[in-house]
């Protein structure tokens, strides 16, 4: 089975999309601090495709949910938290308490929220919906400004700038 890249620009920096025939074996940004990724080829893989255009109608306003096979690699846990993470929908969040509440492992939220962390499918498996049970934005591997970010570009309640 033949494994392709592709890098694609979004406003939050260069993502990176991966998988085979089969379907998608990651999706993420870099960090330009540590990554030291090629310069993103001029063609993107057929197989790749579908995910470069879901997310750049995403990032336009234009896409709310992704329709694209995703091969999860984690454990059973790990993978019943990100398909958890899947009902989440567009413009909302949830605590990490709720996700643990919803899955039946309350006495489990750290690794809840580990596995969460552990999520290989940026913005597509929407991990930045999850937020801290007094409302604060914590962990994301992104950084917690792209998940800021991400959040706004969601909201129904999208304000306009008064500062330019």
């Amino acid at each position: 089975m033949e494994l392709y890249e592709a890098y694609i620009e979004t406003p939050l920096g260069v993502t990176r999309i991966a998988g085979s025939e089969t379907g998608l074996t990651a999706v993420y940004i870099l960090d330009p601090a540590s990554d030291t990724a090629a310069t993103p080829p001029d063609e993107i893989a057929g197989v790749l495709q579908p995910a470069a255009d879901q997310l750049r109608e995403y990032f336009a306003g234009k896409r709310r949910e992704f329709d694209l096979s995703l091969q999860f690699q984690g454990s059973t846990f790990q993978q019943s938290v990100w398909r958890e993470l899947l009902t989440i929908p567009y413009g909302r969040t949830i605590t990490y308490t709720d996700l643990a509440r919803r899955l039946g492992y309350m006495k489990a939220l750290r690794a809840v929220a580990a596995a969460n962390g552990q999520n290989r499918f940026w913005i597509v498996v929407p991990c930045h919906r999850v937020i801290g049970r007094d409302g604060s934005l914590v962990g994301y591997a992104g950084g917690l400004w792209r998940k800021k970010w991400l959040l706004e570009h969601e909201s129904p309640y999208r304000q306009q700038s008064l500062f330019g």
